[in-house]
């Protein structure tokens, strides 16, 4: 149950480009086309699947307060946490250059497409995020940290799959001069990122919803407790009166 909430809420609570607007220089510049728009987040997909796993082992077992425990007890005072920028860093610039290499072998032409968006993704904000994101919310289990990271990776494909479809369809009305181009873009966004705020009660709107009854029910014994005490006060005064 934990996975699939974790699974659900980081693709449409917590996405990447409409809660947080990270990766938006990519965002913005690859969804031009669907068909680049799909290989680009296909590409964040698999870098958040290997790096947000590979940097919570680091955090785990090297970069935390204690993390060195298991080389003896001598390092459990050991604190590397300041290193979690360059360590995190250097893990998506690899897995980058894999990346790079693997599209550029296989489909030279979808390397061409995306250009330089392809190894500035070891600077976007959105791959770093997700890190950052796992180790500042203390996830527990190496299964979800590779979780988050396929969630959120599947999270940013969907924001960029859906603004690319939408500006081919886009280029045939009539927008106004003024707001062609990044203008509408970004009007866009925004609705859509208004939309993606309705989810956030999909996974905690019946919880609250039956606390909130639970508690109203309880404000209205009391109530009908202390009107039923009053009303006894009240003949007893009553009776006393007549005596």
């Amino acid at each position: 149950m934990e996975h699939i909430e974790l699974f659900f809420k980081s693709i449409f609570i917590d996405n990447m480009v409409f809660a947080t607007f990270l990766g938006m220089c990519s965002y913005l510049a690859v969804s031009k086309k669907v068909a680049t728009a799909v290989g680009l987040g296909a590409a964040v997909i698999f870098v958040l699947a290997i790096t947000v796993p590979l940097n919570w082992l680091l955090d785990q077992y090297i970069l935390k307060e204690g993390a060195l425990s298991w080389l003896g007890p001598e390092f459990e005072s050991y604190d590397l946490s300041f290193l979690s920028f360059i360590m995190f860093i250097a893990t998506i610039a690899t897995m980058v250059q894999l990346v790079e290499i693997v599209v550029e072998k296989f489909s030279p032409a979808l390397y061409n497409s995306l250009g330089i968006f392809l190894p500035l993704i070891a600077v976007n904000c959105a791959i770093l995020g997700g890190s950052l994101f796992m180790q500042s919310r203390e996830i527990g289990t190496l299964g979800l940290a590779f979780n988050y990271g396929v969630s959120s990776g599947i999270g940013w494909f969907l924001a960029i799959l859906a603004i690319a479809a939408i500006r081919e369809k886009i280029r045939y009305s009539n927008v106004p001069p003024p707001l062609r181009g990044l203008g509408i873009t970004f009007i866009i966004t925004g609705l859509m990122a208004i939309g993606f705020m309705s989810f956030g009660g999909m996974l905690t709107g019946g919880d609250e919803g039956a606390k909130d009854e639970i508690e109203t029910v309880e404000v209205e014994e009391v109530i009908d407790e202390e009107t039923e005490d009053k009303q006894k006060e009240l003949a007893n005064n009553t009776i006393k009166g007549l005596e």
